[in-house]
């Protein structure tokens, strides 16, 4: 198993970055796909870099990464035509070119990591660029059946004429193995064993047999050149149903971490926090320093330890960077909308507590000895931030 530290976030999963290069209106929906969020990013790409693609890809391997990592701020040139790619995945460019070749030689690729790590968000964006859809998802849970990994049937169909290929109804990875397209499982964990050993099969056959068909040229339906498939997984939720040693040896595993940097991820926080804002109808009005804090304190105890090397009792939650893009939602919404919103500072205790304690409310306790460790201690160098929050001990303890 590779692993890596690396980053992105969103809030569940979403992209970071950007204004929509779609050529289609959006504005009716919360969450635009990658693929039309980007068109136009997609198409310059195109028509950009013409060389060598593996079959069935819309993009060379290279433009992938590129449209996945951004151009750098370098405006890049097809013809007549510049544009400067933005940067959708905070991380390890490594990364990104590991799970590009792995596609490319058409093997399974798993992304594994905490919640809030944006798995979910590379996989769409990968898909988008490698085949033009990241929409081939089967979302993985305790109530999934091996129909949706294979196919179901429209019963009025075969009621009326029997089984035949028109009557048969393919699931997203069905669709994805005939046109050469890339499929995606989301969570595959939460998978019965039973419905992940369908994987295996797929992924080593590369066929999906339809016994109600058999004899005719639709009993086995064939992989066509280009499919592959992306699955996530949780680290936290490696108990649910494991998967087994001949399932693994189907994938190349990528392990996604949190983001490494304090800048970046307040960065990114910013972005995505202003953009949710902005969403809500509102202004931004969430400072630097208020965002700087917050980071830092989701650092803090994601870790165990405080920027200055102090330890700090980890909370039972994941503190991710998509947790801290809603607490600075939250706050930005609060300033905007609500009369004692402008108190910034005042809300964050009572936001990160609400974090704290969504798995063990006994968590609250080491919130409280994180107020008194590094929040204290900073407060007595004379931080006025952190002073600030230090008076707002009080508000832990309701």
């Amino acid at each position: 198993m590779t692993t890596t530290t690396t980053t992105s976030t969103s809030t569940a999963g979403t992209s970071i970055a950007g204004t929509s290069t779609a050529g289609t209106d959006t504005a009716a929906r919360q969450v635009v796909p990658p693929e039309e969020r980007f068109a136009a990013e997609l198409e310059f790409l195109a028509a950009h870099d013409s060389g060598p693609r593996p079959p069935g890809w819309r993009l060379t391997p290279r433009a992938v990464v590129t449209f996945v990592m951004g151009s750098g701020g370098e405006k890049l040139k097809a013809g007549r035509k510049s544009l400067a790619i933005e940067q959708k995945f905070v991380g390890e460019r490594a990364l990104v070119e590991r799970c590009v070749v792995t596609l490319a030689g058409e093997r399974g690729l798993l992304l594994v990591g905490e919640p809030g790590t944006a798995k979910s968000m590379l996989s769409e964006l990968l898909a988008a660029a490698v085949c033009g859809t990241s929409a081939l998802t089967v979302q993985g849970t305790a109530g999934t059946t091996e129909d949706q990994l294979k196919y179901g049937w429209n019963y009025a169909l075969l009621l009326a004429k029997g089984p035949s290929r028109e009557a048969l109804v393919p699931s997203p990875v069905l669709s994805a193995m005939t046109t050469g397209a890339v499929a995606r499982v989301e969570e595959v964990t939460r998978c019965l064993p039973e419905v992940q050993d369908a994987l295996v099969s797929l992924l080593s056959e590369r066929r999906i047999a339809v016994p109600e068909l058999a004899g005719t040229p639709d009993g086995q339906l064939h992989a066509a050149p280009g499919f592959t498939l992306i699955a996530t997984a949780n680290l936290r939720d490696k108990g649910v149903s494991e998967m087994s040693a001949a399932l693994k040896r189907r994938f190349n595993f990528e392990t996604v971490g949190p983001i490494g940097s304090l800048a970046a991820e307040v960065e990114l926080v910013r972005r995505q926090s202003t953009a949710a804002v902005a969403r809500a109808g509102a202004a931004y009005a969430v400072d630097d320093a208020v965002l700087e804090a917050l980071v830092t304190a989701f650092r803090d105890l994601r870790t165990g330890r405080s920027t200055e090397g102090w330890d700090v009792e980890r909370p039972s939650t994941v503190m991710s960077t998509a947790e801290a893009v809603s607490v600075a939602t939250a706050i930005g919404v609060g300033a905007a909308y609500l009369p004692d919103g402008g108190d910034l500072l005042g809300r964050l205790p009572g936001q990160l507590i609400g974090v704290v304690r969504k798995d063990d409310p006994a968590d609250a306790a080491r919130l409280l000895g994180y107020w008194d460790g590094p929040v204290r201690r900073r407060a007595e160098q004379g931080a006025a931030t952190w002073r600030t929050l230090w008076e707002l001990r009080s508000a832990l303890e309701h």
